[in-house]
Parts: C-alpha cells; sequence; structure tokens
C-alpha cells in the first residue's frame, strides 16, 4: 500500500485523522507511532522486524552517546548502520537475496540516513534529551518511511499539535481545519503529478524498451530521454509534496524536496534543488566533515569525489549508477573550476548542462545494463550505425500518442506555476481546480492497476 493506493487515500486517511485530532494532545505521538508501523506492517509484515532491530541497536548507542559523547561509539553506530545498509544493498545487487529469500526494505536507505544523522546530531549536542517516543516516531513517521524526504530530528520539534494550548476550543479547531486544508492541497496537487503525468510518461518509456533499444529512431532516443527525466521528476516530485502535504495535515512545516530544479543555473545548484535534502544530507554529514571546500582546489575535488562515489553507491552496485555519478562528479568539478571564471560563459553552458547533459544522465540511470545502455546512447548519438532498419517516424506516432502528457508536464517545470498556486492558492478558483484534479487523478486510481513509486526500493 502506498500514498496512490485507494484504500490509503479514501479510508485509512480520513479515519487517522479523525483519531488524531480526537485524542489528547500528548496520546497524538503515540498514535502516530503505531499507526507508522501499521503501514509499515502493510507494505512489509516480515522485513518490519529489521527495522525494529536496527532501531533497538541505534537507541542503546544513543544512550551511550549521549552520556559520554566518544567519537569511538558515534563511529561504531555509524559502521553499523552503513555495514548494514550495505549488506541490503549487496543482496539486491547480486541476486543473493533471491537465494536466500532477502529482500531490500521499503526506504532502507533513508531510514539508515535517519539514524546517522540522529546519532551524529546527538553527538553534537543538536539534540536537546533522549525521548524514546519521539526517537521511534522520527524514525518510523509514515509520511516519510518510504521515500523521504530526510526529516532532521528537529522536524519533530516544529509541531504545533502535541503539547496543551492555552487557545480555545475554537481557535484550535480553526487553525487545525487550516492546516488540513493546506495539506490536502499538496496531497491532491502530488497525487495529480504521479497518476496522471508521471504515470502516463512511463508508458512511452516502456513502449521504448518494448520496441527495443536498436529499433529507435534518434528523435523518439531523445523524446524517451526527456520523457523519462519528466517521469522520474513528476513521480518524485509528487510523492515529495503528498509527504509534505501528510506532514501539514499532521501538524509538521513544509519540507521542501524540490524546488524548480530544471531552471537552475548549472548542474551542481540543479542538485540543490533536486531532492535537496538528500543533498543537504550529503553535504553537512559527509561534504562539510571531509572540510567541503575550505582546503584549497585539490581537497575540493577530493572530497566531491567521495560524495559522488557514495550517491553512486547509495543508489545501487549496478555499473550504471557508478557511470552516472561519476559523470556527475566530472562536469559538477568542471563547472566549478573552469567555465565559473566566465560569468558569462558559465550562464549559457550550465543552462545548457541542465537541459541537455540532464536527460542523457537520466538514461544512464534509468538503464541498468551496459550494452543496451551503449545502444541507447548510440541511438541519440549516431556516430555509429548499429545496422538495425528503424522507422523514421516512430516519434511523431509516440507524440500524437503522449503529446498532451508531455506539454502539460513541461508547462508545470515552469516555476511560474509554484509562484501562481503560493500566491493564489486561498482563491476559490484555485481551490475548486484542485478538487477537480483530485477527483480525476481518483477517477484514473479507479481504472488502473497503478504504478509503484520509483524510488521505493532505494
Amino acid at each position: 500500500m502506498t500514498f496512490a493506493d485507494l484504500n490509503f487515500i479514501l479510508r485509512l486517511i480520513p479515519i487517522f485523522l479523525i483519531i488524531y485530532y480526537l485524542i489528547p494532545a500528548k496520546a497524538r505521538p503515540w498514535l502516530l507511532l503505531v499507526g507508522s508501523l501499521g503501514f509499515y506492517y502493510l507494505n512489509e509484515p516480515i522485513l518490519i522486524a529489521v527495522m525494529a532491530i536496527g532501531a533497538v541497536f541505534n537507541l542503546l548507542f544513543a544512550y551511550a552517546n549521549s552520556k559520554k559523547h566518544s567519537k569511538v561509539v558515534l563511529g561504531f553506530a555509524i559502521a553499523i548502520d552503513v555495514i548494514w545498509l550495505v549488506a541490503f544493498k549487496a543482496c539486491g545487487a547480486f541476486d543473493l537475496g533471491r537465494e536466500f529469500g532477502i529482500a531490500i526494505p521499503l526506504g532502507l536507505s533513508y531510514f539508515v540516513f535517519k539514524l546517522i544523522s540522529y546519532q551524529v546530531d546527538l553527538y553534537k549536542g543538536q539534540v536537546d534529551s533522549l525521548s524514546v517516543r519521539d526517537y521511534l516516531v522520527y524514525l518510523f513517521m509514515f509520511p516519510q518511511i518510504i521515500a523521504g524526504p530526510i526529516a532532521r530530528y528537529d522536524y519533530l520539534a516544529t509541531n504545533q499539535y502535541w503539547s496543551k494550548s492555552d487557545a480555545s476550543r475554537k481557535e484550535r479547531l480553526s487553525k487545525v481545519l487550516v492546516q488540513i486544508e493546506e495539506g490536502l492541497k499538496l496531497f491532491a496537487i502530488g497525487l495529480f503529478m504521479k497518476v496522471m503525468l508521471a504515470d502516463h510518461i512511463a508508458v512511452l518509456w516502456n513502449d521504448i524498451k518494448t520496441i527495443g533499444y536498436e529499433s529507435i529512431s534518434t528523435p523518439l532516443a531523445w523524446l524517451g530521454a526527456y520523457s523519462y527525466s519528466l517521469n522520474l521528476y513528476f513521480d518524485f516530485w509528487g510523492y515529495s509534496l503528498m509527504a509534505a502535504g501528510l506532514g501539514i495535515m499532521l501538524g509538521f512545516d513544509f519540507i521542501e524536496n524540490f524546488n524548480q530544479p530544471y531552471f537552475a543555473a548549472s548542474i551542481s545548484e540543479f542538485y540543490r534543488k533536486w531532492h535537496s535534502t538528500l543533498g543537504e544530507w550529503f553535504r553537512d554529514y559527509i561534504y562539510f566533515p571531509l572540510g567541503g571546500n575550505r582546503k584549497g582546489k585539490l581537497r575540493t575535488v577530493f572530497n566531491l569525489i567521495v560524495v559522488w562515489v557514495l550517491t553512486g553507491l547509495w543508489h545501487g552496485f549496478t555499473p550504471n549508477f557508478s557511470i552516472w555519478s561519476g559523470a556527475l562528479c566530472i562536469i559538477i568539478i568542471f563547472e566549478k573550476l573552469v567555465i565559473s571564471k566566465s560569468p558569462k560563459l558559465f550562464k549559457v553552458v550550465g543552462r545548457i548542462n541542465v537541459w541537455v547533459l540532464i536527460p542523457v544522465t537520466w538514461v544512464v540511470f534509468a538503464i541498468h545494463s551496459i550494452k543496451d545502455l551503449g545502444v541507447y546512447l548510440l541511438r541519440m548519438f549516431p556516430a555509429v550505425d548499429v545496422g538495425v532498419a528503424v522507422n523514421s517516424n516512430d516519434y511523431i506516432y509516440a507524440l500524437k500518442d503522449y503529446g498532451l502528457y508531455l506539454l502539460a508536464a513541461l508547462v508545470l517545470v515552469f516555476p511560474f506555476f509554484t509562484s501562481f498556486y503560493r500566491k493564489h492558492k486561498s482563491n476559490i478558483f484555485m481551490v475548486l481546480l484542485i478538487f477537480a484534479m483530485f477527483w480525476i487523478s481518483i477517477y484514473s486510481l479507479a481504472n488502473s492497476s497503478g504504478n509503484p513509486f520509483m524510488y521505493l526500493r532505494f
């Protein structure tokens, strides 16, 4: 069961919210914990034990860490978490999981990253006190457990409905209704992005795989690259908005995980705006501790290489992820050390990199087989004839079938629409539009089998 499941949307969430706001404020964290465990149980009924064991071990290290603030204790905790994550990733990458009946739990990477950030923040004194309740809620809260965003522990402190308020009942009710309305809007927009844009555009990419990469024309290969880019963007951005909307409905602050990345001025800026909570995690817990850019150019290059090697490994152990992360690392280093010396050139080349090179790198990200990847890239850049006849008009048929969805996606990529929503989100016409988007998405879900979110197994 995911956020785009009709039972979750129309049954579980309404019932959960009603109970959540009917019970006393001090009981709400416990309800959120129980509800989160229940949500994970519905998705991974066996592997929830794996998460529980990890949480208990880290709690023991946290107790030791809170008393001594020992680097040795911190190092042991991080090492165990990393080994645990790598072991599951390796099982998935080398088919060991299939042989021994092991599957990587949904959202394990995000769970482990939360564990590590908690241990580090506790060691630094950024966690005020060790609360078992808040620790468990932070780890398991269902809006973020499957695919992020990666919130920090202090995110829990933003919840305004966990303590008794001096406001009148009418004022409290009014505030809750405003929060629920705001969260529902974001959830509905994210659902529309997922169901009506990402899922429909995904069919084009699947059609290309069915045809065979060797049998597509160069225009269709480029169209496929852009379609996959938009598919991934709206799938993940849609999920992030749905997760943020759920968080707001429960009384938490909004977490922005995507900030118009395709209008970034460079690829390095693109990845500060794309899945920004992951980028901030790597920055704060790896790049800065290594020295960041404060120790000279060579050290900066080394630090960037470390970050991007780990980013590639985090996504998977197949060679394509190493090529993907390596290519991005090289481009970012080139932008920082060479192109940035000429602001005018940087302004032009940086934008070209985002709109041309990013879709190419997404192709590398998407295709795990090196042989298939080579064939696809030769179709995009036909320097060598692969010797297979193709229909030169195949991209026209694809545009006829999917052009409307691609056009809608391209329009929504522009920053204007985000700023327009923020400015007019309380306007009655905007509310009615979002209402229509929600029920169109529900209708589409009711008449399809649905697609899982693309980042569920990272």
